[in-house]
């Protein structure tokens, strides 16, 4: 009586289960472990100031960046006209013209593009209107201080 050998004809097989479940726990763990900040998507220089730093909490955010380009909150204007950014600060303001706006320009935007930012919000009715200002080096003599052109005191 002749016995058979089984294993000849065992066909190999790669388990999938065990790889997909460290993918996932890898997924999982760089998700978590990611942050996600509104002030990392752009990179501002902003201008240099001394006095005390104050930050409200529930400010309505309006960046410039140095291209003129403008940010209200997360969203993005598409255009750079006074109609537009107006429609998108109402947008995301909703009826609320007692929220402070603290308005982030970059040092190199055009002077214009800051300009235009606060004739919006002015024609939109916000009175709390704030600028954000990096903090003076230590040491640094303050703007109009080093003689050729200064400020009138």
């Amino acid at each position: 009586m002749r016995i058979q050998d089984h294993r000849a004809f065992d066909e190999p097989e790669i388990n999938l289960v065990p790889l997909i479940d460290v993918i996932l726990v890898l997924i999982i763990f760089f998700v978590v472990t990611t942050t996600f900040d509104s002030r990392s998507v752009l990179k501002l220089q902003l201008p240099q100031a001394s006095g005390e730093p104050t930050e409200p909490d529930q400010a309505l955010s309006v960046l410039v960046n140095a291209d003129g380009r403008y940010f209200v909150d997360d969203h993005e204007v598409i255009r750079d006209d006074l109609e537009s950014l107006k429609a998108t600060v109402a947008e995301v303001a909703g009826s609320d013209r007692e929220r402070p706006v603290l308005l982030r320009a970059d040092a190199r935007t055009p002077h214009q593009a800051v300009v235009t930012a606060y004739d919006a919000l002015g024609q939109l009715g916000f009175k709390r209107v704030m600028i954000a200002t990096a903090p003076q080096p230590a040491g640094a003599a303050p703007i109009g201080s080093e003689g050729g052109g200064g400020a009138a005191r």
